[in-house]
């Protein structure tokens, strides 16, 4: 079985793989663009890159399963890469340079490393268990990532991906609850919220409604960097259906809000 220092080693080489397409067919002119039946968009980008990275995971772990966004489950067993291959379709289809490629792997159904690839920010997050978690440029000119110590929720800054899920739950009432108790709301959004919070920069990013393939990468690197990462209803797992990561300080006051409220 393949070390983890490996493992993490290839989905650098996965998100290079994803990067090299991704910038190619940002803001092309020849971009194309569907509607997929849950009414959210498709890019010819998002579909080449998930074919990419299942092309070299066929070469290079021709036993691991494989998750995609674009084309669904593909064999079993205790080792399952989960990939996103462009997270923030909506940003990439409109020349919102904030998007990402996501890759995790899974053993035995838990989350064991996982590369975050924003290629126009020029940025990647990373972490593997037991590695601490990573940012920067490239891993040869990285830093560590450690959350913050704000521990009172005056003081915290919140981010979030939209109003309209809150509101489609019948949540909205609790979040905006929640945003009044705190000092600063930024709509940052997709995984930019959630790696603001490994980083330390955010203190608690939430989302109502999410997809194991846009959160699996993100649970190792919150994790990692000393945060808590759990769905509303106090799980920590990255298929719940929802999202809530922190510091950890601010975890089960703000998940109370959201629950009296939900």
């Amino acid at each position: 079985m393949p070390s983890l220092d490996r493992d993490l080693a290839l989905a650098h080489l996965l998100a290079d793989d994803a990067d090299a397409i991704t910038t190619a067919r940002f803001q092309a002119v020849d971009l194309h663009v569907e509607t997929k039946p849950d009414l959210t968009p498709v890019s010819d980008a998002d579909r080449a890159v998930e074919e990419a990275l299942r092309r070299r995971l066929e070469r290079e772990r021709p036993d691991d399963a494989v998750l995609g966004e674009e084309y669904g489950a593909q064999g079993d067993g205790p080792r399952r890469w989960v990939v996103d291959p462009v997270d923030g379709t909506k940003n990439f289809v409109r020349g919102v340079p904030v998007w990402a490629t996501l890759v995790a792997l899974q053993v035995d159904g838990e989350v064991a490393a996982g590369v975050v690839s924003a290629p126009m920010l020029g940025r990647r997050w990373w972490a593997a268990r037991g590695s601490g978690t990573w940012t920067g440029p490239s891993r040869a000119d990285a830093r560590a990532c450690r959350v913050s110590g704000v521990d009172a929720l005056a003081d915290a800054h919140l981010s979030y991906s939209s109003l309209t899920g809150w509101e489609e739950r019948g949540r909205l009432p609790a979040f905006l609850d929640l945003t009044r108790r705190v000092w600063r709301t930024r709509a940052f959004g997709d995984f930019w919220s959630h790696v603001l919070v490994a980083e330390g920069a955010v203190d608690v990013s939430t989302e109502p409604e999410v997809s194991l393939w846009d959160l699996a990468a993100l649970q190792v690197i919150v994790e990692e960097a000393g945060g808590r990462f759990s769905d509303l209803s106090g799980s920590p797992r990255p298929d719940g259906g929802s999202v809530l990561c922190s510091n950890g300080r601010l975890h089960e006051e703000v998940l109370a809000l959201l629950r009296d409220g939900g």
